[in-house]
């Protein structure tokens, strides 16, 4: 047990680090953490939950596809719900299909960026143009 920091106390630790390693130059300024960027900054929280709630739903599907093609995987998010106007840039790549869900409502960003790969499938959020046709203007792909 180290004698020297209190147990049990409430306050902030004040002390400074013991030593840094052999060589090793302790740094001078704290490090700021950096800020969101991408969806995670873009969506409000009415977004995150929808986009759960999606998420969920196509992946469970999708994984469920043993060969997942362009039109298997167009008519798996149709019987979904989805319709062919909410479904966006769906193509094949290699053994994989990529797409879009256009997810977006009451003025909200939200879209959703599919890879159908079987058991590997994934969906993540992504955000779209808030007006007008459909655009992508920031995700990170699965």
């Amino acid at each position: 047990m180290n004698s020297r920091r209190p147990t049990g106390a409430s306050k902030p630790d004040t002390e400074e680090p013991e030593t840094a390693a052999p060589g090793e130059t302790p740094p001078a300024d704290l490090i700021e953490p950096a800020y969101p960027t991408g969806p995670e900054a873009e969506l409000d929280d009415r977004d995150w939950c929808v986009s759960a709630h999606h998420e969920q739903r196509i992946i469970a599907e999708l994984q469920m596809l043993a060969d997942p093609t362009p039109t298997k995987v167009r008519a798996t998010l149709n019987g979904l719900g989805y319709t062919d106007e909410r479904i966006h840039h769906i193509e094949q790549d290699g053994k994989k299909t990529r797409f879009h869900l256009d997810l977006r409502e009451d003025g909200g960003r939200l879209c959703a960026s599919g890879l159908a790969a079987g058991a590997v499938s994934d969906v993540v959020p992504c955000v779209a143009a808030a007006e007008g046709p459909f655009k992508v203007t920031s995700e990170v792909r699965p």
